[in-house]
């Protein structure tokens, strides 16, 4: 009953003082596709990505994302084409977000290449009022079923071997989910998006490669993602990540053959919320096919 209570006070809290955002992932560095759309086709393979992502398990509407990418180069002219959906639930509300990739590369040195992108998204916002208990009836809330909203969004992506940096903005567009009296009660900010990492060849075979990412959203705390990453014999990976002043993450991976790999996560919450959910799991599989033009692309940590 505690953590039901809990939970209910916790969704509501977050529905009406914060902004709506992304869906965040521990596991982001191998789905850069959903948050920066240079990134399609960077891998120059046809790379097909699922994930799926529970979050503060044990707690009551807690959120669920299930996401699914495909990106791949388009013959030899530079440009690279992604589609990625994601599906998020939390709480009464359910959001599907399909979302069209298109990036251009241009060489840069010898070493690395500068890609450009630009996303276009369509979603679907649900409310679902029955799980709602109001103090009275608002007719504005039955009017968010399946609320259509697009947005637009860009990115740059310089990149090599062993090496990246990025910044990206998937949704220029802030769009009110809910509005009364002309207060933005659940909206959706501009999410600013900054990622780099790179790849130490150590000895023995091994491969180390710390990243970051950070996240500002107007009105919101600056979330800061710090990971690292060892990779063995080209084969298995694990790690460690930090998400400041909010979880704590271990994360382990393996190429199971030349094309599918398989990764997960779990976070330890270091807020208080820790006393009411033992933890957030991620789990994805990702696919490439190669052709005979094709390398194989390593490290294959991005």
């Amino acid at each position: 009953m505690k953590t039901k209570l809990f939970s209910f006070v916790l969704m509501f809290t977050a529905m009406l003082s914060f902004a709506q955002q992304d869906a965040q992932f521990t596991q982001y560095m191998y789905n850069t596709i959903n948050i920066n759309p240079a990134y399609a086709g960077s891998r120059g393979v046809l790379s097909i990505f699922a994930l799926h992502r529970t979050q503060w398990v044990g707690l009551d509407g807690a959120p669920v994302t299930n996401t699914v990418s495909v990106n791949t180069p388009l013959n030899a002219n530079n440009l690279g084409l992604g589609v990625s959906l994601v599906n998020d639930k939390i709480g009464p509300t359910h959001e599907n977000t399909l979302s069209a990739d298109l990036s251009y590369t241009v060489p840069t040195s010898e070493t690395f290449k500068l890609s450009f992108g630009i996303k276009a998204t369509a979603n679907l916002f649900d409310l679902d009022v029955s799980r709602l208990n109001p103090a009275y009836d608002d007719p504005s809330l039955h009017d968010y079923s399946n609320k259509f909203t697009p947005n637009i969004g860009a990115g740059v992506y310089l990149h090599s071997d062993k090496a990246y940096v990025g910044f990206s903005v998937p949704n220029f567009i802030e769009s009110k989910r809910y509005d009364d009296n002309e207060v933005a009660i659940f909206k959706e900010k501009i999410n600013y998006y900054l990622i780099a990492g790179y790849v130490f060849d150590l000895k023995n075979d091994i491969k180390f490669k710390p990243a970051v990412l950070t996240k500002i959203v107007a009105g919101a705390p600056l979330q800061v993602d710090v990971s690292a990453n060892f990779m063995f014999i080209d084969k298995f990976v694990v790690g460690a990540a930090y998400r400041w002043s909010a979880a704590l993450s271990a994360m382990v991976g393996f190429q199971v053959s030349e094309g599918l790999y398989i990764g997960y996560g779990y976070d330890h919450e270091t807020t208080n919320l820790n006393h009411y959910n033992s933890g957030s799991h991620e789990i994805f599989l990702r696919y490439e096919l190669f052709n005979n033009n094709n390398k194989i692309i390593t490290p294959r940590f991005f």
